[in-house]
């Protein structure tokens, strides 16, 4: 085992994006275009992120957010209308449900991996019951096939999941789901310093939302609508960031896999610090790097281990807090159950940092600060 070395001098960021001259140039030459809307190279972003994942249609929007939301509006969903989801998730997965005017029904994860329970959520389905909204979490694949069976609507949040594989199936192009939702925000693994993409391979679907996307001119001089659009599409400066960045999927996940494989070997030592389950039948996107933190085991509970990880200049983050127990759901929802596991994982993950731009040293040394600080609170 290597020496380890003592606390950085500057804070090792979370999650920054890698950013080469390759952006830049891409960036700058679109600038010299005078094309920086939504022109050709959101148009060439749909047709190769189509093709990287198989699917018949890609979508371009100006945020993960928006291409949920709008999916959901394009499948009719609507006032009275409920769509199950899981509470581990960042507060969008639920907010578009709210904003499309339906309820979101929350329902318990599996406790190895947190990605949403098939069985509690075909128990909860009612005759309201619109569609399901499955969160592919930190890049591991939620167990679709069950979910599909129920024949319900699948609306995927694979906002963790460009590279995410299921069963030998590539996320993004399931057989029988409605439509699947990326990210391009600045720490996704297709780094556009914001966007989304949803793809789909239902032609009513893709027509739907691109309508919502932005108010469609006809032919002429006039133009006219037939829907009440938003303002949801994606420029082209960031679609010419986003497509280097898809040049580059591969190297920058070898670069993940390598960081990751270190965590691995180092929590394998740390009693009561344990990975996020992997299931090796689906490739994992490795977005990010989830730990759960028994305070029994480990000495301590996330928060101070969280506050020692910063005080060593190690960023951490926490995916997620159980949305349930936030404030905006915890009144929306009132006579909202417990649901135990994820309550109890809401106050055990912890993220560590993990992004392509980091080096095999600053991983390192995330790893020799985790084990000092495991060390200090299991001697205390």
């Amino acid at each position: 085992m290597a020496t380890p070395r003592t606390r950085r001098d500057t804070l090792l960021g979370f999650q920054p994006p890698r950013i080469g001259p390759e952006e830049i140039d891409a960036v700058v030459e679109t600038l010299q275009t005078g094309w920086i809307a939504t022109g050709p190279r959101a148009g060439e972003l749909e047709r190769r992120f189509a093709e990287y994942v198989g699917a018949r249609h890609a979508v371009t929007f100006a945020s993960g957010t928006a291409a949920l939301h709008l999916a959901l509006l394009a499948a009719g969903i609507g006032r009275g209308d409920e769509v199950i989801t899981s509470p581990i998730t960042w507060p969008a997965t639920a907010n578009v449900i709210v904003h499309a005017g339906a309820t979101p029904v929350f329902v318990d994860v599996r406790d190895d991996d947190l990605n949403i329970d098939p069985e509690l959520a075909a128990a909860a389905v009612t005759e309201r019951t619109k569609a399901i909204m499955p969160v592919h979490l930190a890049g591991q694949p939620a167990d679709l096939d069950p979910l599909l069976a129920l024949g319900v609507p699948v609306i995927e949040d694979a906002t963790h999941a460009v590279e995410s594989v299921y069963r030998g199936r590539k996320i993004g192009s399931i057989e029988g789901s409605l439509a699947a939702a990326f990210s391009l925000n600045a720490t996704k693994n297709v780094a556009g310093a914001e966007g989304g993409i949803l793809t789909t391979d239902h032609d009513e679907i893709a027509e739907g939302v691109k309508e919502l996307r932005l108010m469609r001119r006809k032919a002429g001089a006039l133009y006219d609508i037939r829907v009440a659009g938003f303002k949801a599409n994606l420029p082209d400066l960031l679609a010419a960031l986003a497509l280097v960045q898809l040049d580059k999927l591969e190297e920058h996940a070898e670069i993940r896999r390598r960081h990751v494989a270190a965590y691995d070997a180092a929590v394998a030592d740390l009693p009561g610090i344990e990975p996020l389950a992997r299931d090796e039948r689906d490739v994992h996107a490795l977005h990010i790097y989830v730990v759960r933190i028994d305070p029994a085991l480990a000495g301590a509970d996330r928060n101070a281990y969280r506050d020692a990880l910063e005080r060593e200049n190690i960023s951490s983050s926490i995916h997620f807090l159980p949305l349930h127990t936030l404030t905006f759901y915890r009144e929306l929802l009132p006579d909202q159950p417990p649901l135990p596991v994820a309550e109890r994982a809401g106050a055990e993950v912890l993220s560590l940092p993990l992004s392509p731009a980091h080096s095999d040293e600053d991983i390192q040394d995330a790893v020799d600060a985790l084990r000092r600080v495991h060390a200090g609170f299991i001697g205390a």
